[in-house]
């Protein structure tokens, strides 16, 4: 059985109603929910909330909201593992048998049904426990500058003033869309940046974190940009 588990709690402060706040025409986690139905990947998808509207709004575009996800794990302390395993030992409650869980984040509309497919793949092709989105760093980290409170700058890597950009090791980040993994690795609380890990390569320009109003004003220009 092949799950995915939007977690989208209701307290989100930075952006208020964060995870049903309209993004280009329709709440913002109707993208993460219709990609994962139209990838043809899933048993069930499912949304773990706490909200009453966040779960309305997720029946609404075809998720499952088959429980309410309880006050210990809504809280801004709390980590998307445990919120995972709370999903994957309801399931197994229920007489049913996880096998591998996708974690898809409810604020990720650049989030395509072919790259869900990519990591089901991936997964399924190797022995790893998780597959999870990574995109490059546009410029060298080893060039990265730290300023001081007071006065002055210096380099994480002064070693590296010195070497040629393209000779300097690449970089890549979590680009925060996805994370396959097995039942095993998930319940365990496996490391998911580490080795047993693969990862789903993504463009740059599909990817924005959104953590700030800048950042969702930011999210949109570019999602638009692509429609035309």
């Amino acid at each position: 059985m092949k799950i995915a588990v939007i977690p989208a709690r209701g307290g989100s402060k930075r952006i208020p109603r964060k995870n049903i706040k309209e993004f280009c025409g329709k709440p913002i986690i109707a993208y993460s929910i219709e990609a994962a139905l139209q990838s043809g990947c899933f048993d069930k998808v499912i949304v773990s909330t706490d909200d009453v509207e966040i779960a309305e709004v997720a029946k609404k575009y075809g998720a499952e909201v088959p429980f309410m996800r309880p006050v210990k794990l809504s809280d801004d302390y709390s980590g998307t593992i445990p919120v995972i395993c709370h999903a994957i030992e309801w399931f197994v409650k229920q007489g049913l048998d996880p096998q591998l869980v996708c974690c898809l984040y409810a604020t990720a509309p650049f989030v395509t049904p072919e790259y869900l497919q990519q990591g089901l793949q991936q997964l399924k092709e190797t022995d790893a426990a998780y597959a999870f989105t990574v995109t490059s760093y546009a410029f060298p980290i080893q060039r990265a500058i730290k300023i001081h409170p007071e006065l002055g700058m210096e380099m994480f890597d002064p070693e590296s003033f010195n070497t040629r950009s393209q000779d300097l090791e690449e970089a890549w980040h979590d680009a925060g869309q996805f994370y396959w993994g097995r039942v095993g690795a998930w319940l365990s609380e496996k490391i998911i940046f580490g080795a047993d890990s693969t990862p789903v390569i993504l463009p740059r320009h599909r990817v924005q974190d959104i953590d700030t109003p800048e950042d969702w004003t930011r999210a949109e220009w570019l999602f638009k940009a692509m429609q035309t």
